[in-house]
């Protein structure tokens, strides 16, 4: 009910009780008995009643936007799906610089960034114009500044390189990088490493497998000429992967530790120490291998505590014979 029928009902309500006015009681009292309307009571109702005004200008507002919005849709039409273009092939790129020179930047820049053509012809550049070697004076002598060295630690040639590799590599080159740009003479010497029974063993599992045949087959030299093979076939790749990170290392420098000059200075290093006392042969408790009859270092054996004596079969044994272990 609208405010202004409110009002009427009201009207209407007290002109019936005018004309017809209820039978006194003992209880009812007289109209001049009733309080008087106070001043507050006056402002509160006009208050209401202004606030109800607004309420209902809004409303109409409210109700004519809804019923123009609504004529709107009815007549607005569905668009037609554009058909959506198809992407342009991604073109290779292709460097025309010839290796070893410094790099074609006429060619125009590519809408977005890609590696192959970004990194592509600097690195042999780099090389060439021997940016990695150290910087000495006319006669040798290194930088008043003084100088920086690292020799990287050689990875395995077992496999390829991870992301640790990737981890320490770009630590150190960052670290060679800030020296070199410092005025210091630096070094950063890089190369692989055999990996010792690691190697031998992944050798000797291949070549089992390929030819039947174990190293005591094959004899000593034999056998190293067999891990040369395999230092060129993962050797290199790991040496490529380097190249990739954009690696500072010397390259004239690098090495393999089974190199004639690292084989003959590691003997002649332990030959010294043994002449020196520094190390010594003795009987000792050590880690035998029966299958590759040889020591292992602590690094490379699993631990298993037992409690007492303990019957355990050993790998290349038959399965039903069992050995003492746990006994002194």
């Amino acid at each position: 009910m609208s405010y202004e029928a409110k009002l009427q009902a009201t009207a209407s309500g007290s002109a019936s009780s005018a004309s017809n006015p209820p039978a006194a009681t003992p209880d009812s009292e007289s109209p001049s008995d009733s309080a008087p309307e106070t001043k507050n009571q006056g402002k509160n109702e006009a208050k209401r009643k202004a606030k109800m005004e607004k309420f209902l200008k809004k409303q109409a507002v409210l109700n004519g936007a809804e019923s123009t919005d609504s004529g709107a849709k009815k007549e607005k039409k569905p668009k037609e799906k554009e058909a959506k273009a198809a992407p342009k092939p991604k073109e290779t790129f292709v460097s025309t610089t010839p290796k070893g020179e410094k790099k074609d930047m006429s060619q125009p820049m590519a809408g977005s960034y890609d590696p192959v053509a970004v990194e592509s012809s600097w690195y042999d550049w780099w090389e060439k114009q021997k940016y990695f070697e150290p910087k000495t004076g006319p006669n040798g002598e290194i930088s008043p500044k003084g100088k920086f060295v690292v020799t990287a630690p050689p990875p395995n040639v077992t496999g390829r390189l991870h992301i640790g590799h990737a981890l320490f590599i770009a630590i150190q080159d960052s670290l060679v990088r800030w020296n070199r740009m410092r005025g210091l003479t630096t070094l950063f010497v890089g190369g692989t490493d055999h990996g010792g029974i690691y190697t031998q063993l992944v050798v000797e599992n291949q070549v089992w497998k390929h030819e039947k045949r174990t190293r005591h087959d094959y004899g000593r030299e034999a056998l190293v000429d067999k891990i040369w093979e395999w230092r060129s076939e993962y050797g290199h790749t790991i040496i490529n992967q380097m190249r990739r990170l954009g690696t500072s290392f010397d390259w004239s420098r690098e090495r393999f530790t089974l190199d004639d000059m690292l084989t003959r200075a590691t003997r002649e290093t332990f030959v010294r120490l043994f002449d020196d006392g520094i190390i010594y042969r003795s009987n000792r408790l050590v880690n035998w291998c029966h299958h590759l009859n040889t020591t292992l270092s602590n690094l490379e054996v699993e631990n298993k505590e037992l409690k007492g004596r303990t019957l355990m079969g050993v790998p290349g044994y038959a399965p039903e014979e069992k050995f003492e272990f746990g006994v002194l």
